[in-house]
């Protein structure tokens, strides 16, 4: 890991039980990138990067990464995907996007519908929300009883040491962005016909409860950023800063594993190909 990935990480990651303030977070921060052309020639660099070793990681097939996204309406999960992920070759990756639970998944537990989706060895599995809609969404709107949603913390936190001691990798990013920007991007989506199949009338619903939906993300990154599976909260009103740090901790993870190509059981000149 380079000095440089060691410090981006160290900015943005939470550490166990740390007190997050997200006013007291930049949304906008460029501090841990300069030059706008610049990273987003190094983005794309960091995508074949990680191709690469999701190449190894399928290979060897022993081991797998979890890749989390929450965030706000508009807050570029969608967007971070395309980036990060664009150069790497589908047959490794898997995405799984999480909306409002079926009613088959609600005769389960919150957690049921999530462990299925997990990546399964030598994979990359993507998810665009995830099991932390249930001390999200749920908290929010009260959905569930404010006593049950008090312990889905440490269900969370003991079911992701459950992946991570059976070969998952977990990273966990919230992609923080500002009121003022996902005005701009809500606008944007009812002024473009091109983008009026992403609005949903419901975002705004949700935008009236901005200040219980910060603390409920701030009790959820002091709750559940862990040893085994940190939060990092990443400045988001800059896209292309925001795929940049998702992009270096990303390939900075996957070099960290160290994923090999397995040794074949026999040697090249020991075949004749006619």
């Amino acid at each position: 890991m380079t000095e440089q990935e060691r410090s981006i990480i160290v900015k943005v990651r939470v550490e166990p039980g740390e007190r997050v303030r997200l006013k007291e977070r930049d949304p906008r921060d460029s501090s841990l990138f300069r030059d706008e052309k610049e990273t987003k020639a190094a983005t794309s660099a960091l995508a074949k990067d990680i191709d690469v070793l999701q190449d190894r990681l399928y290979a060897e097939g022993s081991r797998a990464l979890l890749v989390i996204l929450q965030g706000t309406d508009t807050s570029g999960k969608d967007g971070t995907i395309r980036n990060v992920f664009n150069a790497t070759g589908p047959l490794g990756v898997s995405v799984t996007p999480f909306g409002v639970p079926t009613k088959t998944e609600l005769a389960h537990d919150y957690l049921w519908r999530i462990h299925a989706a997990c990546p399964r060895r030598g994979t990359i599995g993507i998810f665009n929300r995830s099991h932390y809609e249930g001390v999200l969404v749920e908290k929010v709107r009260k959905l569930s009883p404010l006593a049950l949603i008090e312990q889905r913390y440490d269900q969370i936190n003991a079911f992701e040491k459950h992946l991570t001691e059976n070969g998952t990798t977990i990273l966990k990013f919230m992609l923080h962005i500002s009121k003022d920007e996902q005005k701009e991007r809500l606008q944007e989506r009812l002024d473009d016909p091109r983008k009026h199949w992403k609005f949903n009338p419901g975002d705004l619903d949700d935008r009236v409860h901005w200040d219980e939906y910060q603390d409920a993300y701030e009790t959820m990154l002091q709750r559940c950023s862990t040893h085994h599976a940190p939060w990092h909260v990443i400045p988001a009103d800059r896209k292309w800063v925001r795929n940049a740090a998702v992009a270096t901790i990303v390939k900075a993870t996957l070099e960290d594993m160290d994923p090999q190509y397995p040794k074949a059981q026999w040697e090249p000149g020991d075949f004749t190909i006619s």
